[in-house]
């Protein structure tokens, strides 16, 4: 009981993650970035502009073109109603982690549309990670998952499925890793545009 209990009180968090409260998320982020960095942010002459540039890289070079839209989009949606976890986030992690390539691999090992790392990939009992229905529907889950455990809080969650667990459970805010700060402002700033 307690387990459905949760689970609705994160579909309505997720419900509730209106325009105005990601722009809020973002802008807390923004203030941290500001502490790390020990600059003041630039004048927003975007809605995406950070203290540093540069987009992620790692998929530039994967061997494969991006995934059709309308096939990822099908992928999303089902995965999307499977978890509850709303498509926007899904297709914004995708995007972000893989430039929607299904052969992409980081520098540090994960793969596929949502990057998953092989051990993560295994625990959430996917057999191929580069296949896009099994990685999309495995990290959707794991979306889930961080979204049940830090109270349908998407910037903490999207620091864990960056940074892990522990780090973001060690710091209780999102973590003083530039990676992860661009990362978490990056997806909430699409997020927002919605």
């Amino acid at each position: 009981m307690k387990h459905i209990y949760l689970l609705f009180l994160v579909g309505v968090a997720l419900s509730a993650q209106t325009p105005v409260s990601i722009q809020q998320q973002r802008a807390s982020v923004m203030k941290q970035i500001e502490k790390v960095t020990g600059k003041p942010a630039p004048p927003a002459t975007s809605f995406f502009t950070v203290p540093w540039t540069g987009a992620p890289s790692g998929f530039a070079n994967a061997p494969c073109d991006p995934m059709p839209a309308d096939q990822l989009d099908q992928l999303i949606q089902r995965s999307s109603q499977r978890e509850s976890v709303d498509p926007e986030l899904l297709r914004a992690v995708i995007g972000q982690e893989s430039g929607n390539r299904p052969c992409a691999v980081s520098s540090m090992g994960a793969e596929g549309l949502m990057q998953l790392m092989p051990e993560t990939a295994g625990e959430l009992g996917v057999h191929d990670a580069f296949d896009p229905k099994e990685n999309v529907e495995a990290g959707a889950k794991l979306l889930k998952q961080l979204l049940v455990k830090y109270d349908g809080d998407v910037s903490l969650a999207l620091s864990a499925y960056n940074a892990g667990e522990t780090r973001v459970d060690r710091e209780g805010t999102v973590p003083p890793i530039e990676e992860t700060m661009n990362y978490v402002l990056r997806i909430l700033g699409q997020l927002a545009k919605r």
